[in-house]
């Protein structure tokens, strides 16, 4: 049964996310309740005119993403750009668009929904100050050494190929690569080879046409078609099916494919990253993973390496967490407990940054207001497991103001200019601070 135009109506104005139409000269013709709150505009001062001239966009005159779906017959999801609002400033957003069909399956028009996301810009700038790489907190050894590396292939098309353990942050490396390289403004999609069924998996990577399975209603593009100019991340990719492998190495080696029930062959310019946590030695020895495949995608290694063997980014990742969920929470937890800190500094961390991510977020939900995570407030799962482990190195008494400054020390090799320098403060104001938390040793300059 067809939905009515007053349900639809109806739907669309109680929705959370902003939405406007346009037809095929670009003119709004619809824009809801939504979309007002969040522009300011009024449908009535709107409807009628063409969207390039009331939302400003610099998409509006370079890739407007209703002109690419029109012209391409590709949807667009969660695309971040910026529009002018009514009091004339700009509003980052993230939007969605796809083309509006008649009864008659004719594009008449297009589709616009989108979210404010300033919220999410002022965590950003929130974090500014936590020296991060693209979003990576790192900053040991193992950790700067990626990121050198990530800037040296900038210039690079190469595939990529990340390596590491579930919850080390492969995705958040992926996406360093991709911000800085030659693709950055162009498609950035993403797919996770492990959970699809191999036929599914089939028509998400490649895309198929009307009738080639019972579900395929219409044609459809793949995610290398939409990928098209930009970069496919493709993680999980030693869990894909080996027939789906092959395919896989023939896009990399010729750039072309053909649509799932198609024998028409299509060619794509797209970048490929890669990621996986498995051991890659052992799959390759029982065949899990095609040894042709492997060196095409192996072109450039990124060896992430798991949280218990980088500590010195434990301290910045728990102050890091603390800052943004003390945000998202609306609490005030700046600190946390001498005895809390050692028990995160000392476990052994199975499930990496992700899991000391759910930890911080744990304890501080479940923390008083007073400005400090204590011991008591941890899982009790951590406290178990971390009973009987090894205590780290920067463990024994330690608030965390004190942790972190010895934590620098390290890291420059005890030069208090260099340390002074990287936290923006004087030398004699560090001074002070080493001298009022018992840092009193002559450290050599």
């Amino acid at each position: 049964m067809s939905i009515s135009n007053k349900l639809k109506d109806h739907i669309l104005e109680s929705i959370g996310e902003g939405v406007f139409t346009v037809d095929k000269n670009f003119r709004i013709n619809y824009i809801n309740k939504a979309a007002e709150r969040i522009t300011g505009y009024k449908r009535e001062d709107v409807v009628g005119k063409f969207c390039k001239h009331v939302f400003r966009s610099k998409l509006c005159y370079t890739d407007c993403p209703i002109a690419l779906v029109l012209k391409s017959n590709k949807n667009i999801y969660d695309f971040e750009s910026n529009i002018c609002v009514q009091n004339g400033t700009s509003k980052p957003i993230k939007l969605n668009s796809a083309v509006l069909y008649n009864e008659s399956d004719e594009p008449t028009g297009g589709i616009i929904s989108f979210r404010d996301i300033s919220h999410f810009e002022e965590l950003r700038k929130n974090f500014e100050d936590d020296n991060q790489f693209h979003g990576i907190i790192g900053h040991s050894k193992p950790m700067q050494e990626i990121f050198q590396l990530i800037e040296e292939i900038s210039d690079s098309d190469a595939t990529s190929f990340i390596h590491g353990e579930s919850g080390t942050g492969k995705e958040m490396v992926a996406n360093a690569i991709q911000q800085t390289s030659l693709r950055k403004d162009k498609p950035f999609i993403k797919i996770n080879c492990s959970v699809l069924p191999p036929n599914l998996l089939a028509s998400e990577l490649f895309g198929h046409v009307k009738g080639a399975f019972t579900d395929a209603i219409k044609d459809r593009p793949g995610r290398f078609e939409l990928a098209d100019g930009g970069t496919l991340f493709l993680d999980e990719v030693a869990e894909m099916p080996l027939n789906m492998q092959l395919q896989l190495l023939r896009v990399l080696q010729e750039g072309t494919f053909e649509r799932v029930g198609e024998s028409v062959t299509r060619k794509v310019d797209v970048r490929v990253i890669a990621a996986t946590n498995i051991d890659l030695d052992e799959a390759l020895a029982k065949g899990a993973i095609r040894e042709d495949l492997y060196y095409r995608l192996n072109v450039i290694p990124v060896l992430v390496p798991p949280l218990r063997e980088r500590a010195a980014d434990i301290i910045p990742l728990v102050k890091h967490f603390m800052k943004k969920y003390s945000i998202l929470y609306n609490k005030k937890i700046t600190d946390i407990e001498e005895k809390a800190l050692d028990q995160l500094l000392s476990y052994h961390w199975p499930g990496n940054v992700r899991e000391l991510e759910n930890v911080i977020e744990y304890a501080l939900v479940r923390a008083n207001e007073n400005n400090k995570i204590e011991f008591s407030k941890l899982p009790e799962n951590l406290k178990v497991k971390s009973a009987d482990k090894t205590p780290s190195p920067f463990t024994g008494g330690m608030d965390l103001e004190r942790a972190t400054l010895i934590q620098h020390l390290e890291k420059h090799h005890w030069n208090k200019s260099k340390v002074a320098a990287e936290l923006g403060m004087g030398r004699t104001t560090l001074w002070r601070k080493l001298k009022n938390l018992g840092i009193t040793e002559e450290f050599p300059q």
